[in-house]
């Protein structure tokens, strides 16, 4: 495991009012989304009811040639995902969307996010008989709303019901022949928004970013615990759900979201400003330039410079053409592309102090290397900080940290980091500064991998594998059991 966090995932569903090129807005929306996930990628195009898809695992580009999405055909609804998987591994068989075919019709679903109680209810599928393909959570929510659409009078009945039974993160696109469904868990872990075209087509998506690409007006974010359904008589919004305690990712805001995308009504730009200026009043040090480690460390390092009067500059380049440092199978390979990844500017940081600016320090392997590479370049001093409080606790909504044992601050000081990524010093944004980079006061926010208070109950089965385990230690599956 890398320094780096990996993603979420990133949803996106159009439904439009006419026969249309679903599938070529579905890839733009999905580009701008690549940042949530580049393990794998999937458009479902729905043309009359009849489902037409393609997923596979690299990048949207890598997958959608012009002649695969000419393949897709037209349609008037489309569902689309980009993964990077916090349950199940890497493989094809889970790239989303899923599509499932029962009783009552086809089903296509995308989700982002993780459920806490899945291996129990993949447990009690299984033990009804249902055979899942993947070992990813996905499928067992697309189950539980099969298993709940018979018995109700619609799909997005079954979706309220199966809402019900699921704990955890969940922001949901459904695709049914004859209608798109969006719905989201009542804590509103993971952000889910729509907007509209001006031709009247809707659009569904992850972040604002997604509908500007493909020029819909952004109209509103779905509501946690919310279920709207677009149909060709227009919308319609169950709040069953809604009323709970909110308690939306606030790493949203400091990592995952694209900083030009509006995250709850705060811009995810402005947010990162503010955490430079907070890191700023906080931890005031003498030197000569301010350095952002690309992208996400950026806006955060120009609010530092902004606050402080130190000079922002480009002592990092980011080669725009590799895909983030993680995604690539293989520890030593990995190792190998930072520096691939990331290269110094000599000229800017040569005979300077520097206070470095990154996202976050979570197990820091990655920014040993960024702080050697700066000393390589002439630094004289590296001051490194944090835009993230320190990461104690595993996420169990998403965010792929799953264990204390490989997070550097849970177990090792300040000053001890500090000597492990050879820095002069290292300081990280406080709880109390991180409550307040979305203008509120601190509520609504779920703050748990920082303080350990988790919204739901921890999963009894955390491990990211749990699904590949079960089955490899299940007597029934056994090489041994004739």
């Amino acid at each position: 495991m890398e320094n780096l966090i990996h993603e979420e995932c990133g949803v996106f569903g159009v439904f439009a009012p006419d026969t249309q090129d679903v599938a070529s807005l579905c890839y733009f929306g999905l580009f701008a989304l690549q940042h949530r996930g580049q393990e794998s990628a999937g458009i479902v195009v729905n043309d009359d009811g009849v489902f037409t898809y393609r997923k596979d695992t690299g990048l949207v580009s890598e997958i959608f040639t012009a002649e695969n999405l000419e393949k897709l055909g037209s349609g008037n609804m489309a569902v689309g995902h980009v993964r990077y998987g916090t349950t199940g591994g890497g493989e094809r068989r889970n790239a989303q969307p899923v599509v499932v075919n029962h009783l009552k019709g086809n089903m296509a679903l995308a989700h982002n996010g993780n459920l806490v109680n899945s291996y129990e209810l993949r447990t009690e599928l299984e033990e009804q008989g249902s055979i899942f393909h993947s070992t990813s959570d996905t499928e067992v929510i697309a189950y539980v709303i099969t298993k709940e659409r018979l018995h109700t009078k619609n799909i997005e009945d079954a979706v309220t019901e199966a809402i019900g039974r699921l704990e955890g993160a969940f922001s949901l696109i459904i695709m049914s022949p004859s209608k798109l469904i969006a719905a989201r868990d009542p804590h509103g872990f993971r952000p889910l928004c729509y907007g509209q075209r001006e031709d009247g087509t809707y659009i569904v998506a992850s972040e604002t970013c997604a509908l500007d690409a493909v020029n819909a007006k952004f109209i509103r974010d779905i509501e946690p615990g919310e279920v709207v359904t677009f149909t060709k008589d227009g919308i319609k919004s169950n709040r069953e759900h809604c009323g709970g305690k909110k308690s939306f990712c606030v790493f949203e805001y400091l990592y995952i979201a694209r900083p030009d995308s509006i995250c709850e009504g705060c811009s995810v730009h402005a947010a990162r400003l503010k955490v430079g200026e907070l890191l700023a009043e906080a931890y005031p040090i003498d030197a000569d330039i301010v350095v952002g480690v690309p992208d996400s460390g950026t806006d955060a390092a120009i609010g530092y410079a902004r606050r402080s009067g130190i000079p922002y500059d480009i002592g990092l380049i980011k080669n725009k053409y590799i895909g983030r440092t993680f995604i690539v199978p293989g520890q030593g390979v990995r190792e190998g592309m930072v520096s691939i990844k990331l290269n110094v500017v000599p000229s800017v940081v040569k005979g300077k102090r520097v206070i470095l600016v990154d996202d976050s320090i979570v197990r820091g392997t990655t920014s040993a290397k960024i702080v050697k590479r700066l000393r390589e370049g002439g630094a004289t001093e590296v001051h490194m900080l944090s835009s993230a409080p320190k990461f104690l606790n595993p996420c169990y909504y998403g965010v792929d940290i799953d264990s204390r044992e490989t997070l550097i601050a849970a177990n090792h000081t300040t000053e001890e980091i500090a000597q492990i990524i050879g820095a002069d010093s290292v300081n990280f944004l406080s709880i109390e500064d991180v409550k307040k980079i979305a203008g509120t006061d601190g509520t609504g926010f779920c703050y748990a991998c920082f303080d350990g208070l988790y919204p739901t109950k921890p999963p009894t089965k955390a491990e990211k594998s749990r699904f590949e385990r079960k089955i490899s230690t299940n007597p029934k599956f056994s090489k041994n059991n004739k």
